[in-house]
């Protein structure tokens, strides 16, 4: 089973960028999520650290209710749709 959110993070990771600096630490970004960067000592930890960065950064924007990229036509923007319960047990 997949969660919608799993699978969002998933995806926008594979758009990360690492740059190493020249005091041999590195910089992530995501260009699609505006303001979404981390540092880290080693690669691993910039990516760790790009990850929960981006994490805040999703909660954040649904509470500011800020319209967030769509990402592999994954699209956290839209409506959940209310399903009754009938339906939900046929599944």
């Amino acid at each position: 089973m997949k969660f919608i959110l799993s699978e969002y993070i998933e995806r926008a990771m594979t758009l990360a960028e690492f740059d190493k600096l020249e005091d041999y630490t590195f910089a992530g970004r995501i260009p699609l999520c505006k303001g979404v960067i981390a540092f880290g000592k080693t690669l691993r930890e910039c990516e760790v650290e790009l990850r929960s960065v981006l994490e805040d950064w999703i909660l954040l924007g649904f509470k500011l209710q800020h319209r967030l990229p769509v990402i592999d036509n994954i699209d956290l923007n839209e409506e959940p749709q209310d399903e009754s319960l009938a339906a939900m047990q046929a599944v």
